[in-house]
This record gives structure tokens, C-alpha cells and sequence, in this order.
């Protein structure tokens, strides 16, 4: 089993700190790159305002591309790290947008 190392990732010019494992790391990335590009893709359309909404939407849109896939070799364990790791990415995101009252 490898070893457990803190990885720094940007996701929409916001720098975040994520646990990984080193086999998993490629795959991390991957995760990232495919975030960033549909939150960007969701900002750029204009519709959506705020780091939160747009956060939001992606989740829902990945929620209902993985739903809709037809893939036959589905590994929930992976579906379940994936969907963990966007949610701490999304309430990190959101932390740092809170602004005192």
C-alpha cells in the first residue's frame, strides 16, 4: 500500500489541499481537470452566479452523467471516494466564500 500524500489542486483559480494515495493520483487529477473544466463551462454560460451555485450544478450535472452512464464495470467504491472528494472540495469552496456579517 502506498503512502498518504497532501496534493495541491486548483479548481477555478482556488488552490485546494486533497489527501491521495500515489496510485491514485492520476486519477485525482483527471477528477480535477473534468471539475474545472464543467464549473468553468457552467460560469461561462452565464447563467449561474456565485461559487456555490456553480459548484452546485456541476455536482448535479456529474451526478446525473454517472446516473445516465451505461458502463458495466462500475466500481462504487471509486464512485464513493469521487463523490467524497468533490464534497469536501465544494464545502472547502464554500467556506473560503463565506464573508463575515
Amino acid at each position: 500500500m502506498s503512502e498518504i500524500k497532501a496534493v495541491d489542486v486548483n479548481i477555478m483559480g482556488r488552490e485546494f489541499t486533497v489527501s491521495c494515495a500515489d496510485e491514485e493520483r492520476p486519477g485525482l487529477i483527471n477528477a480535477v481537470n473534468y471539475l474545472d473544466k464543467k464549473m468553468r463551462d457552467i460560469r461561462d454560460a452565464g447563467k449561474v452566479v456565485g461559487l456555490e451555485r456553480i459548484a452546485m450544478m456541476a455536482a448535479l450535472n456529474l451526478s446525473h452523467e454517472l446516473l445516465n452512464s451505461k458502463s458495466g464495470s462500475v466500481d462504487i467504491g471509486d464512485i464513493k471516494r469521487r463523490v467524497a472528494l468533490m464534497q469536501d472540495q465544494i464545502d472547502q469552496a464554500c467556506a473560503q466564500n463565506k464573508s463575515p456579517l
